[in-house]
């Protein structure tokens, strides 16, 4: 395989179909603990594949402690392999739309929101209140002035956040048609090169939607007076139950686009992890947070979508992952563990990378330069690394599926148990008409690569 990990990929894999609503954030399915953020990998002695066959997943608490969760944590090979396997799961059994649904909270994501989320006392960090709670209490302390420039950034970064998601496009097609089989002619399969070059153009997009949300949130906490100070000093980082409820603010919603309020929501509820947070919440990620183009956050939110106050389960990736390694054979669980090893130095890049690029960014909340050339680049880089562990999962996951037995398929079918799926596709979790992408041939090598994106 050009620029690829393996060997060519075949064989299709039946699929399932129908529909849904939306979701504007997801919570983190497994992992973490707080305090010091390596920014390196830990070192694992041990034999990678063993382990893995061996243990049972483990999935994370509800919430609560701090010390349940790190970046190390989330970096482990256990935490790590959970998720690598439910989205295996996910995608052997899923659809082109699920897919593309994808949390909005997981773009842009160095303003410890992740974090607050997962270490909530309370319990209510992964309820789907959760974020709604931050940004209306924040809204509710906002003069007119600092609010009005959340709405224009809102309306400056809408058609950003819409590319964005149109831009993933590409990149699930081709690892569907990886997976069955419909491969260019001249092409042995997937070229993780050009998937890495794709991905750093795409998470262009991220760094311009976390640069100018540094600035301009900067720039309002920097102009807090000392009343708005004290309240938000009263509402706690890690306990939910401190903050006011407070409701929705409808006439600025019916002012707005859905994109556009989604934004200012985001923006408002990070404005406080952030704020009330520390560096090492900005740099702390999930599992989930990389490879995101296999369904697994459709398949774990789906049961959320419409329901209100729903408490969005936090043992179903550890479960479903383990029972995905569960049917696999041994040859075929190896192709999936053995994902572990390879991606180590890129997990262990991508923590100095992000460690780099939330530094530079808390600078915006003393009234500091931000240099949004480095974060550019760095973002970028990000991007390539995202790229590279996409590639060899939809690369394995295609190997996986071109053997997988009748028996197998039936039993994978039924460990998703999910016959809800949606008819179209997504713009983040916005149903929408599947769109098409165009040529994708250059995923396989060939072609060239844009050098941009719109």
């Amino acid at each position: 395989m050009k620029g690829g990990f393996h060997e060519p990929i075949l064989m299709a894999l039946p699929i399932l179909a129908a529909s849904l609503l939306l979701l504007s954030t997801a919570g983190c399915s497994l992992a973490p603990t707080a305090t010091a953020m390596p920014t390196q990998a830990p070192v694992v002695t041990a034999d990678p594949d063993k382990p893995a066959d061996a243990t049972p997943l483990a999935d994370k608490p509800t919430g609560g402690a701090a010390e349940n969760y790190s970046l190390a944590q989330a970096m482990s090979d256990q935490a790590q392999l959970s998720t690598i396997a439910f989205d295996g799961l996910a995608f052997l059994t899923g659809t082109a739309g699920a897919d593309s649904f994808f949390p909005p909270g997981k773009v842009a994501d160095f303003f410890g929101f992740q974090y607050m989320r997962d270490v909530d006392v309370s319990g209510y960090g992964h309820n789907t209140t959760f974020l709604s709670k931050a940004a209306n209490t924040v809204l509710s302390i906002l003069d007119d002035a600092q609010k009005a420039k959340l709405v224009s950034l809102a309306k400056e970064q809408a058609p950003i956040y819409e590319r964005f998601a149109l831009a993933r496009f590409p990149l699930m097609e081709a690892f569907r048609r990886s997976m069955e089989g419909v491969i260019p002619t001249g092409s042995t399969g997937l070229d993780a090169t050009a998937v890495s070059e794709y991905t750093g153009l795409l998470y262009g997009y991220d760094a311009e939607l976390s640069y100018r949300r540094a600035v301009v949130v900067g720039g309002i906490v920097t102009s807090f007076t000392t009343t708005q100070k004290a309240t938000l000093d009263a509402m706690k980082f890690d306990d939910s139950s401190t903050w006011r409820t407070v409701g929705e603010d409808e006439a600025l919603k019916k002012s707005l686009t859905n994109t556009q309020f989604v934004a200012v929501m985001t923006y408002a509820s990070e404005l406080f992890s952030w704020y009330k947070g520390s560096i090492d919440a900005d740099i702390y990620f999930c599992p989930e947070r990389h490879g995101t183009c296999f369904g697994g956050f459709y398949m774990k939110d789906q049961p959320a979508m419409g329901n209100p106050d729903y408490f969005i389960s936090t043992s179903t990736t550890g479960d479903k992952g383990q029972g995905f390694l569960d049917i696999l054979d041994a040859t075929q669980r190896a192709l999936v563990t053995r994902i572990i090893e390879i991606q180590r130095p890129w997990l262990a890049e991508i923590a100095t990378i992000r460690t780099a690029v939330s530094t530079e960014l808390r600078k915006a909340l003393t009234g500091g330069t931000v240099d949004e050339a480095n974060v550019k680049a760095l973002i970028q880089r990000y991007g390539e690394l995202d790229g590279l562990m996409s590639a060899l999962y939809a690369e394995r996951f295609a190997e996986v599926a071109r053997t997988l037995t009748e028996a197998q398929r039936t039993k994978l079918v039924a460990l998703r148990d999910q016959t809800v799926v949606p008819a179209g596709a997504f713009e983040f979790s916005t149903p929408i008409t599947m769109p098409t992408p165009g040529s994708v041939d250059f995923l396989f090598g060939i072609g060239t690569v844009p050098t941009s994106l719109p």
